[in-house]
């Protein structure tokens, strides 16, 4: 966990929110820089774009629609950690359950858009509200606006764990995205292993999946926390605020950002241990994104000395980076590279008119 983001309660709060991002190790290099692992065995090679695309969109609908119970191991700046993930798809809604092995023991359970996160090591309980598409495990959904920004080719197809694998590469184009690969299992369109590398090519982490069962039914006792909750501090950030509290006092946005990034949501957000909403922005590419929180400073902290303060921290795949300008302090985080959060949160300004508290602006170009 970063110490920057320890820094205040906003920022402990996406510290927590984080871990889950964190076991989603997404996966790709650039074909040029080679492959092939211990244990895999290149059979075939195909460049072609249209393909890898299908077997993204095939490994995506894979992931959000069938049932399965599979156990990998994460691996982040040498660090190992072995995790269970279940998913279930029943009568229209899914559940998901994320599980420590080992380590903190920490869980995370999601009913449709309601995530709650078991933190044993810090005898706490979070829960927020997520989208009903975000899993608990991601990987890349590449879009129109994402094509654009990535190189996507299918640059291998290997043999993985005795099973036949297509290998997907999704290459940034510039320096303000991380890339990444992935083994596709040829018959369920499962992902069994993935890679996410920084700007200059190198392993930042890695999922493997050591077993992964495709089950006809999931009971509901395996949605279940093993975690005990006596004395543990329940955080919120699910509590719908008041319409007063949602009204904005500022429109907010960015005057720059970095090639193919879009606002794509604006709006308030309530996070635990705040007593009211901040303004959330989020900016992104089509697969990668960036969250942006603006947060009124008192008047007495906002000091000449203050407007120039910033705190940036950078763990694996996951950057930010906080400043304060006039009064209010931006916070931006994503799984993106550093000189991209400082890029985003340095460009973010008031507007000159407030906009509707939950605007979205993924059709405004």
């Amino acid at each position: 966990m970063p110490r920057a983001a320890r820094s205040s309660e906003r920022m402990r709060a996406l510290a927590l929110a984080g871990v889950v991002a964190a076991a989603g190790a997404l996966a790709a290099l650039e074909p040029s820089r080679g492959f092939a692992a211990p244990g895999d065995s290149p059979t075939h090679k195909t460049t072609s774009a249209a393909t890898a695309a299908d077997w993204l969109e095939r490994m995506n609908q894979a992931l959000t629609t069938r049932n399965y119970d599979g156990t990998f191991t994460h691996w982040q700046g040498g660090a190992v950690e072995t995790l269970r993930i279940i998913h279930r798809l029943q009568d229209g809604q899914v559940s998901e359950r994320l599980v420590s092995l080992d380590g903190s023991g920490r869980e995370f359970i999601r009913t449709g858009s309601s995530l709650t996160c078991y933190l044993p090591d810090r005898r706490t309980v979070l829960v927020e509200q997520r989208p009903t598409e975000a899993s608990l495990v991601g990987f890349p959904a590449v879009n129109s606006q994402a094509a654009d920004n990535y190189d996507i080719r299918e640059v291998a197809r290997m043999r993985l764990n005795r099973r036949d694998t297509h290998v997907i590469s999704v290459a940034p184009r510039d320096e303000f995205r991380y890339g990444y690969r992935l083994w596709i299992d040829d018959s369920t369109a499962m992902p069994l292993k993935s890679q996410l590398c920084d700007t200059d090519g190198h392993v930042i982490e890695q999922l493997v999946f050591a077993s992964l069962a495709m089950a006809a039914r999931i009971p509901d006792s395996a949605f279940k926390p093993e975690v005990s909750t006596d004395g543990f501090q329940w955080l919120r950030s699910d509590a719908a605020p008041s319409a007063a509290a949602l009204a904005p006092a500022t429109a907010w946005s960015a005057l720059k950002l970095p090639p193919g990034f879009l606002l794509m949501l604006r709006g308030p957000q309530t996070l635990p241990g705040s007593a009211a909403p901040v303004d959330h922005l989020v900016f992104s590419d089509g697969l990668a994104s960036v969250s942006v929180f603006v947060e009124t400073r008192a008047a007495a902290a906002a000091t000449p000395d203050e407007v120039a303060e910033v705190r940036s921290a950078h763990v694996g795949s996951s950057s930010a980076f906080s400043t304060v300008m006039n009064g209010y302090k931006i916070t931006a985080v994503g799984e993106v590279p550093p000189a991209t959060v400082r890029f985003i949160a340095t460009q973010v300004r008031a507007e000159a008119a407030p906009a509707s508290p939950t605007t979205p602006a993924a059709t405004r170009r």
